[in-house]
């Protein structure tokens, strides 16, 4: 068996500790970051993807009817006008 060297053995705790107290504030940072996102896009009027998504059908449709009124108003002047 190998003897440890007691200096050694207190530079590797002093190490793991720090890798652990390093790894603890690198998440704390993150956490922190993500809240500071989410209370800054909280202000803010975004709308959900389905309300987009419902409003985009909406809209669609809307143009749809829009084209097919036109072609009847079309429709409706030439026979006026003969």
């Amino acid at each position: 068996m190998q003897n440890q060297n007691p200096m050694i053995a207190d530079f590797v705790k002093l190490m793991n500790g720090a890798a652990g107290t390093f790894a603890g504030m690198t998440r704390e940072a993150r956490e922190n970051a993500r809240e500071r996102m989410k209370e800054a896009m909280g202000g803010m009027d975004f709308v959900s993807r389905e309300e987009f998504e419902t409003v985009k059908a909406m809209a669609a449709k809307a143009r749809e009817e829009n084209e097919e009124l036109a072609e009847r108003l079309t429709a409706l002047e030439s026979r006026l006008s003969k």
